[in-house]
């Protein structure tokens, strides 16, 4: 089995162009040991917070903070989806409280984005619209599945719906966690894992902005590293008028999933409910002999009732109809549950076996010229925009656009690609340099492995 040591990530965020501050988060947590590989795996997290003022960005650290705190420490005793569904439950709770607490924070909320790599495969924990891909063969599928309105709209239009109706805005989101002390958390797979598997995880400042196929594009031709500037430089010359956050994660061999039918199931909920709902039967017959033997002591031909009074020889017919009453309705309903085959997919999830329904999307993203047309214009755009500002790196950039547009005519993507990302590397510059001191720093990759 696997040891979880040849992932190969890199995360990184940015302001945006329109946005003051910085609300997104991000968080990975690498495996140490063959056994935590196998026990919790690895966690990558995106989160995307909302809220007046400084709300949105505490929301998003709380989560990006305390999920794969919770995750970890959680009892060895929970299968990972177990541990992960709790962990984002207890964690909105955390926010929903200090929402409460504190009017700054009233209403705060945030997206919460979850891959967890472990050797049966990836798991998904997800509430918001953030979403994780997974990028395979030239091809990129949606593995979350997005809680807002545009959804929710073009999936009730039918299966041949894309993005939803024109017109209707794509920000607002229909679940989050943080503004209520409940909320309901989409768990999916484990998908399995091939060998140099990609998946990204982002905020929707970059699904805003770039559209999927452009995604897969940049991802598969460049590395983890070069994929996350180039992601970040694109949807920069798109305007990028929200926070944008990225996560890229390369598998090798040690992540390649593998499971046997032998395995253990991974348990759903806690035993305490697992064990309640296995006993329920048995108690429901215990109830059942009580009431019988309740209704024998009470029948009207007992020496008990004989010698009473005259109210109890008077009660003693009705009191016995209804303790037979509730012995036979006890009895059926033990019968029932003795007789119904247990729900185990409510209880456990054996190997080989998937939560949810996803993926959700999926593309065909082999580069084309016709894929290629938008990044193209883009690199002509961001040409005219640093000559219009007068910047020396103007002529460098349209000659990397150029030379990109001959790329593409000849066939040959890979090289194209990496020549859009000099362009888009240039451009980022651009934009670092006007910025000033005060927001450079929101705009550094962070931590990489």
């Amino acid at each position: 089995m696997g040891k979880g040591n040849t992932l190969h990530y890199h995360e990184r965020s940015d302001v945006g162009r329109k946005r003051s501050n910085n609300q997104d988060s991000a968080a990975v947590v690498p495996v140490q040991s063959a056994a935590e590989f196998r026990n919790r795996g690895w966690l990558l997290m995106v989160a995307d917070g909302m809220g007046a003022h400084l709300g949105g960005e505490e929301a998003s650290r709380i989560a990006a903070t305390r999920v794969p705190d919770l995750y970890a420490v959680s009892d060895s005793q929970r299968s990972p989806p177990l541990a992960l569904r709790k962990s984002l439950q207890q964690v909105n709770r955390e926010i929903y409280r200090q929402g409460e607490q504190d009017p700054a924070f009233r209403g705060m909320g945030t997206t919460c984005s979850v891959l967890v790599l472990l050797p049966r495969g990836a798991l998904v924990g997800h509430v918001g619209d953030s979403r994780i891909y997974r990028i395979r063969s030239g091809r990129i599928e949606q593995l979350s599945r997005d809680h807002s309105l545009a959804w929710e709209i073009a999936a009730a239009s039918g299966p041949k719906a894309d993005e939803g109706p024109t017109g209707v805005p794509k920000n607002i989101i229909t679940r989050s966690m943080g503004p209520h002390d409940d909320v309901e958390i989409d768990l999916e797979g484990p998908f399995p894992i091939e060998l140099g598997d990609q998946f990204l995880l982002c905020s929707d400042g970059l699904s805003g902005s770039l559209r999927d196929e452009e995604i897969a594009m940049l991802v598969a031709a460049l590395e983890p590293e070069e994929a996350t500037a180039a992601l970040v430089g694109l949807a920069l010359i798109r305007g990028a008028p929200d926070n944008t956050t990225v996560i890229v994660a390369t598998t090798g061999p040690e992540e390649v999933s593998h499971y046997s039918r032998r395995d253990a199931a991974w348990p759903l909920e806690d035993d305490g409910s697992s064990a309640a709902a296995r006993n329920r039967p048995w108690i429901l017959l215990g109830i059942a002999a009580a009431c019988l033997f309740t209704a024998l002591l009470i029948n009207p031909w007992s020496d008990l009732v004989k010698d009473g009074s005259s109210l109890v020889q008077f009660l003693s017919p009705i009191g016995s109809l209804v303790c037979v009453g509730l012995a036979l309705g006890c009895l059926a309903g033990s019968f029932i549950g003795l007789m119904m085959p247990p729900d185990r997919r409510a209880r456990v999830l054996a190997p080989g076996k998937q939560l949810g329904k996803g993926p959700y999307r999926a593309y065909d993203a082999t580069p084309t010229a016709k894929q290629f047309s938008g990044i193209l214009t883009s690199l002509a755009e961001a040409a005219d925009e640093v000559r219009q500002a007068g910047h020396a790196d103007a002529d460098q950039l349209q000659a990397v656009a150029g030379r990109c547009g001959d790329l593409v005519m000849a066939g040959d993507f890979p090289a194209a690609t990496r020549e859009a990302a000099e362009g888009f590397k240039i451009f980022t510059t651009f934009i670092e340099s006007g910025r000033g001191e005060d927001t450079d720093a929101e705009s550094n990759p962070l931590e990489t492995s």
